[in-house]
């Protein structure tokens, strides 16, 4: 009985033990996929997608998204590096990194018989103090200090694909978060949907701008001669539709005699000029007129009629844009022609039809607008689809590095000079321990040091001397050595302006560790079909 009872219980550990192992390869080769993609000298990865559409970045929460991973544990790396991009925006290929370093660090402890459930807790404990050491080593920033938050955002964009417009993206990324908070800058947080972002291609990153009110990217309906340009804009957001009415449902109309047609078109045209009327008397001068799905939003008798009042248009507003228009222009969305009213109008001091340089298209922009919803808008430009795709991507990733300083306001070394400085106090704080902790967190120090080992690695660089050297110098107290890519040493981080906020740094550490614990403590795999 015994011994069965023994049997059964080796059957169950060793199965446990399987699928552990199992969890810690897959999970593990999706890090050491994105690995070669970290840093400044970083690679780009060229993804092919279905549908013949080809994506390049080097970031790792757009590359993990498009792939297509299949293992549990796997997919658990690709979700972890969408919360770093929801946290903190920037990081997400760190935050793969480390997870990949932490479970081949659980694999040794394991294989020296230290249950998962002690390494889970161990580690979850040792991130804490790890970040709490980050913390003392942070240098508070004030955000109206914007030369450093510039510094910290061109540090963000050296590892992107527009790297050489850094110069132009940074201030645009500081400016556009900056103007989203009130003067005194106290708020602890602020919503990035409140910055549009517009794509036109033509031109080249350099043409991108900040424009301070609103672009809608098709241009004014001028096929009846309408005006192309308006002063002192009183600004109408209609919903309802300015064409013939329409019945429920499908019907037919048999017209025998000429005068029943005239009839028809005289009707219909004396309503279309009544719904204009309505339009010119309540003031406006500029008319969007949203998407209709149901029937013609528009014809061009109703253009017509519009552009001889002097009234510009600009059709097909696509609903999901409606909220942030009236946030913008300070207008309220007209469902009926009954409810124009001044009060429902919005303002701008000027709308014009821009041609795009460099493109085949007009956009409209609305400038001195009263902007009582605080939004602002960026008007992208790219010689392709790829490059304006990636400018996208790497100036949202700036933009959460600003949000980052704003929900934190410290700031830390960038160059692996933080992870090492982390590793460094925490070996020294694990010797103070005793039993099994003292083993998992000298593993999990020894672990954040693969972020300076991949950043040396990537920059062509001999990664265990440099590790070496790293260790050496902030044993000696210089906590901002940091790896210097561009000259192939180790410089002092501050000195050359390599900063990064506290927020990404923990928040990678945190989320990292949370990931293995989680994946440590799974001891089956079960499919249900």
């Amino acid at each position: 009985m015994a011994n069965r009872q023994s049997g059964e219980t080796y059957n169950e550990r060793s199965k446990g033990k399987d699928v552990r192992t199992s969890n810690i390869v897959a999970a593990k080769s999706v890090a050491n996929a994105i690995r070669t993609s970290l840093g400044p000298r970083g690679m780009d990865k060229l993804i092919q997608l279905s549908g013949n559409e080809v994506v390049i970045s080097n970031d790792g929460a757009t590359i993990l998204s498009k792939m297509k991973v299949l293992h549990p544990a796997a997919k658990m790396l690709v979700e972890l590096s969408q919360s770093q991009d929801i946290q903190a925006g920037d990081g997400t290929t760190t935050v793969v990194v480390l997870a990949g370093a932490l479970l081949e660090a659980c694999a040794s402890l394991l294989s020296k018989g230290i249950h998962p459930t002690q390494i889970s807790s161990s580690f979850l404990r040792a991130a804490e103090v790890a970040c709490g050491f980050l913390k003392q080593v942070g240098k508070p920033v004030a955000l109206q200090d914007r030369e450093k938050l510039l510094h910290a955002v061109e540090t963000c964009l050296s590892s992107k694909v527009v790297a050489q417009n850094s110069d132009l993206l940074a201030p645009i990324a500081v400016d556009s978060v900056l103007s989203l908070m009130d003067k005194e800058l106290q708020e602890n947080n602020v919503d990035l949907r409140d910055i549009r972002m517009v794509q036109q291609m033509g031109g080249t990153v350099d043409d991108t701008e900040l424009v301070d009110g609103l672009v809608l990217t098709k241009g004014a309906s001028k096929t009846a001669g309408g005006p192309s340009a308006m002063k002192d804009a009183k600004i109408a957001l209609i919903q309802y539709c300015l064409s013939a009415p329409k019945t429920d449902m499908d019907n037919n109309v048999v017209v025998s005699d000429y005068a029943a047609m005239d009839r028809i078109l005289r009707e219909e045209r004396k309503y279309i000029l009544n719904q204009c009327k309505q339009i010119k008397k309540s003031g406006a001068n500029v008319v969007l007129i949203q998407k209709s799905i149901l029937r013609d939003a528009y014809n061009e008798l109703s253009l017509h009629f519009l552009a001889k009042m002097g009234i510009l248009v600009v059709t097909d507003i696509e609903r999901p844009d409606v909220d942030f228009i009236c946030r913008t222009l300070g207008c309220h969305p007209i469902a009926h022609e009954d409810q124009l009213a001044p009060e429902k109008l919005g303002t701008a001091a000027n709308v014009a039809d821009v041609w795009m340089e460099g493109g085949h298209n007009k956009v409209v922009k609305f400038t001195g607008v009263a902007n009582p919803g605080k939004t602002v808008t960026v008007l992208l430009r790219g010689s392709n689809e790829l490059v304006l795709s990636e400018a996208n991507r790497s100036l949202h990733d700036a933009q959460c590095v600003v949000r980052s300083l704003v929900k934190e306001r410290f700031l830390i070394a960038g160059g692996g000079a933080a992870e090492t400085e982390a590793a460094l106090r925490l070996k020294e704080y694990a010797v103070g321990l005793t039993g099994k902790d003292a083993y998992c967190f000298a593993a999990f120090a020894d672990a954040l040091e693969v972020i300076p080992y991949t950043l040396a690695e990537n920059a062509g660089m001999k990664p265990i001397e440099v590790v070496t050297e790293l260790r050496a110098k902030h044993s000696a107290g210089m906590q901002g050595a940091g790896i210097n890519v561009k000259k192939g040493i180790v410089s002092d981080m501050y000195e050359l302006n390599v900063l990064q906020p506290l927020l990404v740094s923990t928040s990678a550490i945190q989320l990292a560790t949370e990931t293995v614990s989680m994946i440590m403590k799974v001891d089956d795999l079960i499919v249900v079909q």
